[in-house]
């Protein structure tokens, strides 16, 4: 039996930490979406959703990052709801600002208060490659594949520098695990596509420079320094330090976009801001359909579809 949820009746819980554009991103959606919440400041990314967690007091609620600016229209969508998903966790693409990616990385997110409190990621990670930095692994967390907001994580220079450096460092592991430059090659083609474009696009916005240094560099401390933890991506505190100790010089970037090119066969340029700006303007604008279609479905849908053709 299915069951629908408009996502007007869900709690909605707005998670910052330290993004210097947060009040201004909470003012806003306070704007659109007046019952929401606000959780501020817990250290750690399991602690953190815990806190917002104990903060809704619906079951399901939505989940939107300190950087991230919803979509007016997402409140007005419906929640299709049975046995398959009603335990799941949907996380819906975002438009990131720096590069015109639309994955999910800072997207808005719907969870259960039940499926946080039994997580262990993260600080509280149970030991698993699965669990160390990210979320997404659990069989229960659902990628869906429509546009539901935009992020903006370069209101400030750390800020961008700190997207690029995870996403750098997330992007080029396998389930979680930590791979030699020689098996590189092993990770998901997605992942690829996503780091190629952290690593070239955005010179043309506010700190998008930055960005890509921090890809870059964070792609480079993964595969190359063995003395690093690249768990550390996962602490903030330890990421300030790194970003305190960077040198942000031009020739650097380029040296390290070189290195990146020639060891891991990354397709690496160094792109004036006009070209930049130009490759997201001909990117093609995804247009939402249902917002319960998860991007494996999407996958089946293309891949059928292409047969079909060809027959």
């Amino acid at each position: 039996m299915t069951e629908i949820v408009d996502i007007a009746d869900l709690d909605c819980i707005f998670l910052s930490y330290k993004e210097p554009n947060a009040d201004e991103n909470w003012a806003y959606l306070r704007s659109i979406a007046p019952w929401a919440k606000r959780v501020h400041g817990v250290e750690g990314s399991d602690a953190a959703h815990k806190a917002a967690a104990a903060a809704s007091n619906t079951e399901r609620f939505i989940l939107i990052d300190g950087d991230n600016r919803p979509d007016a229209e997402f409140f007005n969508q419906q929640l299709r709801m049975d046995h398959t998903n009603e335990d799941c966790v949907f996380r819906w693409r975002a438009r990131n600002i720096i590069n015109g990616l639309c994955y999910g990385n800072g997207g808005i997110s719907s969870w259960t208060r039940d499926f946080i409190k039994n997580m262990q990621t993260h600080e509280a990670s149970d030991g698993t490659d699965q669990t160390v930095v990210e979320f997404c692994f659990d069989r229960r967390y659902c990628d869906m594949h429509y546009v539901w907001s935009t992020t903006y994580p370069n209101a400030s220079a750390a800020q961008a520098w700190q997207a690029g450096f995870r996403e750098g460092v997330k992007l080029c592991l396998d389930q979680g695990k930590r791979l030699s430059p020689e098996d590189f090659e092993s990770t998901w083609i997605g992942n690829r596509r996503n780091l190629n474009v952290w690593l070239n696009i955005g010179a043309d916005v506010e700190n998008g420079r930055h960005a890509i240094y921090g890809a870059r560099q964070g792609v480079y401390m993964t595969m190359f320094d063995d003395d690093w933890d690249y768990t550390q991506v996962r602490d903030f505190a330890k990421l300030e330090i790194i970003y305190a100790q960077t040198d942000f010089l031009p020739e650097e970037c380029q040296r390290l976009g070189q290195v990146l090119s020639n060891r891991l066969d990354l397709n690496i340029y160094d792109f004036p801001a006009e070209a930049s700006a130009w490759i997201k303007q001909a990117w093609p604008a995804y247009q939402n359909v249902d917002i319960m279609l998860p991007e494996t479905e999407y996958s089946r849908i293309i891949r059928d579809t292409a047969q079909q053709l060809w027959r």
